[in-house]
Order: structure tokens, then sequence, then C-alpha cells
């Protein structure tokens, strides 16, 4: 049994990985702003402990690391203000906070970290979401042999409750039109259940240590597909009118300032790169299809989307 710590434990990778290292009768720490609304899935986990604690603190880092075998970043933020390299939220949760976590981990003598990072990332990339995933990667990987690292680098993730297929069919319950960014635009989606036990199967792999693991799904799509393929099973399907490179450009430039943020120009900028990989899941991992899972939350989406909308507006989520 180890004593493991899940940064950003709270969110869709970090539920999963930590039901699953619950079941292989782990210890895990999760880190949390607000344990009082943590989900109800991860509080009711018999050997999870959440924790109240500001993850950007040094002080809190070593409060949560203390007594730790094993570290696990799974932050990362998809919007900032623009900058150069990178904009402030990149610089401060894609870059500062995997300095802080290696520092952290040395104080506190912790000998394996775990990174996740995204698919595409590297120093010349367009966006600057993915320069400064590959920055963070710089700084694990730096750590030394005295902290075991490995960096994993998923496409988009899907699963339930995901913030991709879903985001798509609910969009298509409420336009009749969809007007798509970059169509075109290659993914090779990824299963959560799939990245959780590349995660969970890399802490006993001595091998791992400095590695850097692509994770794909096993089919390619272009984004007008999933999207099509989202409203088809939510009962709801709509036209989908692609946009050219600069209407996509200039579609962000005007969702990015609204409240609830669709897409920015820097996401667009990212699906310049195919987020696709040649390189089978490792630790001899089946890769699960869309098709697969995508059904059966999606698939009898009218009832369950209804009662978790009126959740939202009862302010019960």
């Amino acid at each position: 049994m180890a004593r493991i710590c899940i940064i950003g434990g709270s969110g869709f990778i970090g539920r999963h990985l930590a039901e699953l290292l619950v079941r292989n009768q782990h210890q895990v720490v999760v880190p949390t702003r607000n344990r009082e609304r943590a989900k109800r899935d991860l509080i009711m986990l018999p050997t999870v402990d959440l924790v109240s604690a500001d993850i950007f603190a040094d002080a809190e880092l070593d409060r949560l690391f203390a007594g730790c075998d094993i570290v696990i970043n799974l932050v990362g933020v998809l919007y900032s203000r623009p900058g150069r390299p990178y904009g402030p939220q990149f610089q401060r949760v894609h870059v500062e906070l995997p300095r802080r976590i290696v520092e952290a981990c040395r104080r506190r003598g912790v000998i394996r970290l775990v990174h996740v990072s995204a698919l595409g990332a590297a120093d010349g990339a367009p966006s600057e979401y993915l320069r400064s995933k590959a920055a963070g990667e710089h700084a694990v990987l730096a750590a030394g042999p005295a902290i075991g690292a490995t960096v994993f680098r998923p496409s988009v993730v899907f699963g339930p409750q995901d913030r991709f297929l879903n985001l798509f069919a609910r969009l298509q319950r409420f336009t009749p039109v969809v007007f798509l960014a970059m169509p075109a635009a290659q993914f090779q989606p990824v299963y959560v259940g799939d990245v959780a036990r590349a995660i969970v199967a890399c802490l006993d792999e001595d091998g791992s240590h400095g590695q850097v693991y692509e994770l794909a799904g096993p089919r390619v799509y272009a984004l007008r597909e999933l999207v099509q393929y989202a409203g088809a099973l939510a009962g709801c399907p709509r036209p989908v009118i692609g946009l050219s490179r600069w209407l996509s450009l200039l579609q962000a430039a005007v969702l990015e300032h609204l409240p609830l943020r669709l897409i920015t120009r820097d996401n667009v900028r990212s699906m310049r790169v195919a987020n696709v990989s040649s390189a089978p899941l490792p630790f001899g991992i089946p890769a699960t299809p869309v098709e697969a899972v995508a059904p059966g939350y999606l698939g009898r989406d009218c009832l369950h989307s209804r009662y978790e909308r009126f959740r939202h507006f009862a302010a019960r989520r």
C-alpha cells in the first residue's frame, strides 16, 4: 500500500484515477479548494483523504506531501489571457506549479512523480497552451535521478462527465445549427479509464522513469465527425457548418469574451496541430474505442441530462 497525493484529483481524470488506486488498496490524498463541494463519488471512496489546501503555496505542498510515496499532477487549464511565450494563467498552472511540485518532492523526500501533459506539447507549438505544457514537462523531467518522473501526453479524453462529447451534445440541444471552428482538425480520443490504467501501471515500472508516453485511442476522427456523432447519440443531430481558419479565429475572438468560454483563439491555434499518435497505449493496455463507451452516457442522454440541468438550476451541483 502506497500513500499517493493526486494534485487535481477532484477533476475528471482524477476521480477515475482515485477510484482505481483505492481498488488497488492505496491510500490517496486529494487536495481541494472546498472540501464541502467535492464530488460525492470521491468522498465515498474509503481510503481517500480530501484535504482543503492551496496547491500554489509551497507550505501547503509540503503539508500535502508529508509521508507520501508518490505524487501525481493532473492540473491543467484550457484558457489564459494572452502573453509571450504564454499567458499568465498558463504560466502559473502549467509551468510554475510543476516546478513547485518538484521542489516540494525534493524537500519531502518523495521519490516518484507522475505528470500529465498534453499530446502535441512542444516548445515551437503554435498555441500558448501547448508551449506552456512543454515547459512544464521540462521542469518535471529535469528533476534528476532522485525523483523518478514519468510524463503522459493524452489526446482529448472522453468518458462519462467529460467536457468534450458532452459539450457537443449540449450545444446541439439548444442550437438549430452548429457553426464549427476547424472542422477538419484531427483528434484521436482516449478513454479516461485507459488513461487511469496507464498511470497506475507505470507506478510499478522502474523502466518508466524519465519516459514520456503518448496516450491516444484506436481511431482518428475529424472534429466534424465527433460533433455529428455526439448529436446523433443524444437524439438531437443538427446541421454542422464548418468554418475556415480565419472565420474560426473570428468566431473565437467573439466567444472568448463571454462568461462561459466555449472556444478561444488559442484553442483554434492548438487545433492546427493534429492531436494524434501512432504509438500504442503503453504497458499492453488495449485502447477503448469511442463507440464502445459513448452510447452508454450520451445515448440515454434525454432523461439524464434533464435531471442534471434541474440539479444545476436548483444549486445542487
